[in-house]
C-alpha cells in the first residue's frame, strides 16, 4: 500500500532563481516525476487574467444551444477537432460522461499522396463555432503561452535526467503536437465514469481545474488519491512517451475522473504537449547511476506503445472516437491494433 496521500507542489519560478533554489527544484521534480508521476505546478507565469478569460469563454461555449455545438461536431473533422456530446468518447471501451471541445495547432492540412502515412491526416485546421467568435483568439493565445511554459518544464526534465537542456527540442521542433480540451462534466443520474482509468500518451499534460473535485490518481495498484483543485496551479502529469524516452526512469501514472454529484457540473481545461507527428522517440542514454534505476516503460499489450509519434497518436484517436474513425479512416478499420507497425514497448 502506498503511503502517498497527496500530490507534491512544485514552484517553476525556482527553476530560474538562484543556483541553490534551482538545484532544490530539480531534486523535488525528480522525486515527484519518479515516485508519483503527478504534481501541482505553481509559479508557472501564465497570466491569471488570460486563464479567467479562458474559463469564461469555455463556459460560454458549453452554454451554446445544442445545434450550435453540433455545427462544429468532431465527426466533421478528419483531424479529430471539434465538439463531442457526453458519451461520445471512449476510454477502455466505456463511454466517458463529459462533453468537450478539442483543438490542436492551427495549421493547414497536409497535401497527401497514396504513399503518405495515414497519420498525416491528423494535421489541419480547427473548427470554430460561429456563435462564439471570441473563443478562437483566447484559446490560441492560451495555447501559445502554455507551449512556451511547458517547453521550459520539459527542459527541466532534461536536466533531471542529466541530459543537455535542449535534449528534447529536436522531437518537438517547430511544430509540436499541441492539444487543448475544454471539458464539462455534467452532474447527471446514471453517469458511471467522467473519464475511465488511463495514462496520457504524449509528453506532458496540464490540467486547469475549477472549484469542483473529481480527478483521482492511482499511486499504487487499486490505491487512488484525490487531486482536488488548488488555486493558482496546474495539475501536471507525465505521458507515456516521456516515460519511454527515459526508459521508465520517469513515471506515467494511471488516473481517472469521477462524475460530479447530481445537480453540479465541473469544468476543466487540459493542455497536452506532444512531439512532432513525424518524430520517432528514442530511448535516451542515461548516466549509469540513473540507468540502474530505470524500470523500463510499461505498456498495455492490448494497446501497445509505439515509438513513432504519428502512429501512436492516431492509434489512440481511432480507439477513442470510433465514429470519426469510421467516417474518415474506414480504410484502416476494423483493426486499429494493426497500426502497431514498427517498434512497440
Amino acid at each position: 500500500m502506498s503511503t502517498i496521500t497527496s500530490l507534491p507542489v512544485l514552484d517553476l519560478g525556482l527553476f530560474n532563481a538562484s543556483p541553490g533554489q534551482r538545484a532544490s527544484f530539480l531534486q523535488t521534480l525528480r522525486h515527484a516525476a519518479r515516485e508519483v508521476g503527478f504534481f501541482y505546478l505553481s509559479g508557472h507565469g501564465i497570466d491569471p487574467g488570460l486563464q479567467r478569460q479562458l474559463q469564461r469563454v469555455a463556459r460560454a461555449f458549453f452554454d451554446l444551444p445544442p445545434e450550435a455545438k453540433q455545427q462544429v461536431a468532431m465527426i466533421h473533422s478528419p483531424h479529430f477537432r471539434g465538439y463531442n456530446r457526453p458519451g461520445a468518447e471512449l476510454t477502455r471501451g466505456q463511454p466517458d460522461w463529459r462533453e468537450q471541445f478539442d483543438i490542436g495547432a492551427e495549421r493547414r492540412a497536409l497535401t497527401l499522396t497514396a504513399d503518405s502515412p495515414p497519420w498525416g491526416r491528423l494535421q489541419g485546421p480547427n473548427q470554430w463555432p460561429a456563435a462564439l467568435p471570441e473563443l478562437r483568439p483566447v484559446l490560441l493565445a492560451w495555447q501559445q503561452a502554455m507551449t512556451r511554459m511547458s517547453r521550459t518544464l520539459l527542459g527541466a526534465f532534461a536536466e533531471v535526467l542529466e541530459l543537455p537542456p535542449a535534449a528534447f527540442d529536436a522531437l518537438h521542433g517547430e511544430q509540436p503536437n499541441e492539444h487543448i480540451k475544454l471539458i464539462r462534466y455534467p452532474g447527471e443520474h446514471g453517469a458511471t465514469q467522467g473519464v475511465g482509468p488511463h495514462k496520457d500518451s504524449g509528453f506532458l499534460s496540464f490540467l486547469l481545474q475549477d472549484s469542483q473535485p473529481g480527478l483521482q490518481v492511482e499511486v499504487a495498484p487499486e490505491h487512488w488519491i484525490d487531486a482536488p483543485p488548488r488555486p493558482g496551479t496546474f495539475v501536471v502529469n507525465i505521458g507515456e512517451l516521456l516515460e519511454l524516452a527515459s526508459n521508465g526512469y520517469l513515471r506515467a501514472t494511471v488516473h481517472r475522473v469521477v462524475p460530479p454529484a447530481v445537480g453540479h457540473d465541473r469544468l476543466s481545461i487540459a493542455f497536452f504537449l506532444g512531439a512532432q507527428l513525424d518524430a520517432v522517440v528514442p530511448v535516451y542514454p542515461l548516466p549509469e547511476a540513473l540507468a540502474r534505476e530505470a524500470r523500463g516503460p510499461a505498456t498495455d499489450p492490448l494497446n501497445p506503445l509505439l515509438r513513432e509519434v504519428g502512429w501512436n497518436y492516431l492509434k489512440g484517436r481511432l480507439r477513442s472516437h470510433p465514429d470519426v474513425a469510421q467516417r474518415h479512416y474506414a480504410d484502416l478499420l476494423p483493426a486499429p491494433q494493426a497500426l502497431a507497425v514498427g517498434d512497440t514497448y
